[in-house]
């Protein structure tokens, strides 16, 4: 892959509060319109996995959601509410670990996450307490979705990245990854490369995708600033043919299970 040789990060302003059944691709076009902006093909979008879980349905109220017993005996542990915690476990494949306030989980998508990426905050306005959001039930595929969308309505060949906020397991604070992505390189291969010196690279594998939704958070925000979508300009390298799923690492390498 040519390297980018700079990188032009804007916020797309304009995105309303988003709802159950909004198109989500007609919302962007229209607020880059609103600001006098085409998209062009190599361009790259990152859209906050709020909206996507929102436009999708994904909201649930811990009034309607009953605990088992696996969840209640986590809740004790954990001193978390008992039906987040059965909405965790619903959205897991595995627990790793139960401490005060956290709970660490391989999410069904295979990411491992805090309390399964479930959100509480900027879910929705003062008094609906008990309202929850859950990951888009398919991001990869999402993003394959929006992505041909563009491609029909404004001809652009873009790439498409859903970010969210995690925690790391070396490093104190969050970061933003890719949970879904498409017509980008989700992963960039260096080994066999040489350095400056000829000497061959071993094991250098860039998240290419990961490194894009990290940078567009900056610009979102993490609070109350309302910009879930990033337009990234100066990118080399689109392809088609990875997912976001590409940047899990097998069980067998990881160390930390």
């Amino acid at each position: 892959m040519d390297r980018s040789t700079g990188l032009i990060l804007t916020a797309v302003p304009g995105i309303p509060l988003v709802r159950t059944g909004d198109d989500i691709v007609a919302l962007i076009l229209s607020a880059l319109a609103a600001q006098n902006e085409t998209l062009c093909s190599g361009d790259v979008l990152v859209i906050a996995q709020k909206i996507v879980s929102k436009s999708e349905g994904r909201m649930v109220s811990l009034k309607d959601v009953e605990a088992g017993e696996r969840a209640i005996e986590l809740a004790r542990s954990t001193g978390k509410d008992p039906r987040l915690i059965q909405l965790v476990l619903t959205e897991s494949k595995e627990v790793l670990r139960a401490v005060d306030q956290l709970i660490i989980v391989v999410h069904r998508l295979g990411f491992v996450l805090a309390n399964a990426g479930i959100d509480v905050s900027n879910v929705g306005p003062e008094g609906s307490d008990g309202q929850v959001l859950l990951l888009p039930e398919n991001p990869d595929r999402t993003a394959q979705n929006y992505r041909a969308s563009i491609l029909s309505e404004t001809g652009a060949n873009v790439g498409v990245i859903i970010n969210d906020s995690v925690g790391r397991a070396w490093r104190i604070g969050t970061v933003s990854l890719a949970i879904g992505a498409a017509g980008v390189k989700a992963l960039e291969d260096h080994r066999g490369k040489v350095d400056l010196f000829g000497l061959p690279l071993k094991a250098s594998e860039e998240g290419v995708a990961d490194e894009l939704a990290s940078a567009a958070s900056l610009v979102q925000g993490q609070a109350g600033e309302g910009l879930p979508v990033v337009l990234i300009r100066g990118f080399k390298g689109p392809s088609e043919v990875q997912s976001a799923a590409t940047l899990v690492r097998p069980v067998q390498q990881d160390l930390f299970r």
